[in-house]
């Protein structure tokens, strides 16, 4: 157990440093948190209401951080390039994640244009119906791609890897509520990228030089 919560602590802070430098895609965070946790709660008396929130809301806030307002050059607190970066991503790297944002987008088109999704519903007689059939299949899609990556990582890098990085999506919302709520009031201020203070703290002390 103790080695599974160091992990945990490991990839959350790797993902913190690595990924979220912008106070715009910070801020974009906090708002997926809070609607992610807002879905968790739907998720016991209507799952398809819950999937909505998660991919309309969450996930739409949450990526478009990451695509339009997150630096894509060198980055010189942690001394590695975007790509590097992209390589060692335990999760979705960008690449991947257009590849599921493509499947989440060709859902509706597809029910839209076979209303039965290959015979798994009955033609929807109206607006709503549509609605719901979208989300069921956006319910199943979150859930697929949680379990796709986190058996490919059972392969990749382990078994304890993947739990651990399958348990921090599931609390990120939680944990980016926390570590994030102060972005906004730093965006307010004019500060558009995190100074990551506490990562050039730690590379000093690996150095064997004080703080400033």
């Amino acid at each position: 157990m103790q080695s599974f919560l160091s992990e945990l602590k490991m990839q959350r802070w790797d993902d913190h440093r690595y990924y979220h430098h912008s106070r715009i895609n910070q801020s974009l965070h906090l708002l997926s948190a809070i609607s992610f946790i807002i879905a968790y709660i739907t998720l016991f008396f209507d799952p398809v209401k819950s999937a909505l929130i998660g991919w309309l809301v969450s996930m739409v806030s949450r990526q478009s951080g990451h695509f339009f307002f997150e630096p894509k050059g060198y980055d010189r607190i942690n001394q590695a390039s975007h790509e590097h970066k992209e390589q060692i991503k335990v999760g979705y790297n960008l690449r991947r994640k257009i590849i599921l944002h493509a499947i989440w987008a060709l859902v509706p088109l597809w029910l839209w244009f076979d209303p039965t999704f290959l015979g798994v519903f009955k033609p929807h007689a109206v607006d709503t119906g549509f609605v719901r059939h979208v989300g069921e299949i956006w319910l199943i899609v979150g859930i697929a791609a949680l379990l796709f990556r986190m058996v490919h990582l059972f392969f990749l890098k382990g078994v304890q890897t993947g739990l651990v990085w399958a348990t921090k999506i599931l609390t990120d919302p939680f944990n980016d509520a926390v570590i994030y709520v102060k972005a906004p009031l730093y965006l307010m201020r004019g500060e558009l990228i995190d100074p990551m203070g506490e990562v050039e703290g730690l590379h000093e002390a690996h150095a064997g030089r004080p703080s400033a």
